[in-house]
């Protein structure tokens, strides 16, 4: 009888430490995806203001007599591109890999259009002296350099989420709780670097 008892008596101190490594090993992993949950929001708040500011540029582009017709083209449809996927599909998109794909592409789609803009623009002075142009070019490339701190950001703790769901044996946890891998931002090719939006060499003369 009383070796039974020592053997309950083990056996609940085992439960006990057990279920307590069980929840503080969720409540870490929780804590590990409400980090990754914040820097997506931040990555997609730092994307929405490059959407407003696309939005006039746009109107303050269109204002300039004779502008190259078909690169203000190529931005005004690349950004209603990625103004097409819904808020909802944005922030659940780093819960479905094909989804977050599909979010990078339309936003790399548009970083490629506005660069090839921001080289046109060179050839119109007339925008260098337009106080409204001036404004919103130092905000695009304030947000241009957020939003590329923001995906390394996103990167990083999205790593350490992963790197802890895998590792044993919180994957045991992480398998039982639902946990599951976030996706990555990829570099694109040719995109080492945010959009050059530089006007501070002299402008050439328009043909």
């Amino acid at each position: 009888m009383k070796k039974l008892l020592i053997f309950l008596l083990i056996l609940g101190a085992l439960a006990i430490i057990v279920g307590g490594w069980f929840v503080s090993t969720r409540n870490a992993l929780v804590a590990q995806d409400e980090q990754v949950k914040s820097a997506w929001a931040q990555v997609e708040n730092v994307y929405q203001r490059r959407l407003d500011l696309i939005h006039n540029l746009v109107s303050t582009v269109k204002g300039v007599a004779d502008f190259e017709q078909t690169t203000l083209t190529q931005v005004i449809q690349a950004r209603a591109q990625a103004t097409q996927i819904s808020p909802e599909a944005v922030q659940n998109a780093i819960n479905d890999p094909q989804a977050f794909q599909k979010f990078q592409a339309a936003q790399g789609a548009l970083s490629s259009a506005l660069s090839r803009l921001m080289v046109v623009v060179e050839r119109y002075p007339e925008l260098k002296a337009n106080q409204n142009f001036l404004q919103l070019q130092s905000q695009l490339e304030g947000t241009e350099n957020r939003i590329a701190v923001e995906r390394r950001r996103f990167n990083e703790v999205a790593q350490n989420y992963n790197t802890a769901i895998r590792r044993f044996p919180a994957s045991l946890v992480a398998s039982m709780s639902g946990f599951a891998a976030r996706p990555y931002f990829a570099a694109e090719p040719g995109a080492a670097q945010a959009p050059k939006v530089d006007f501070s060499k002299p402008a050439e003369s328009r043909p």
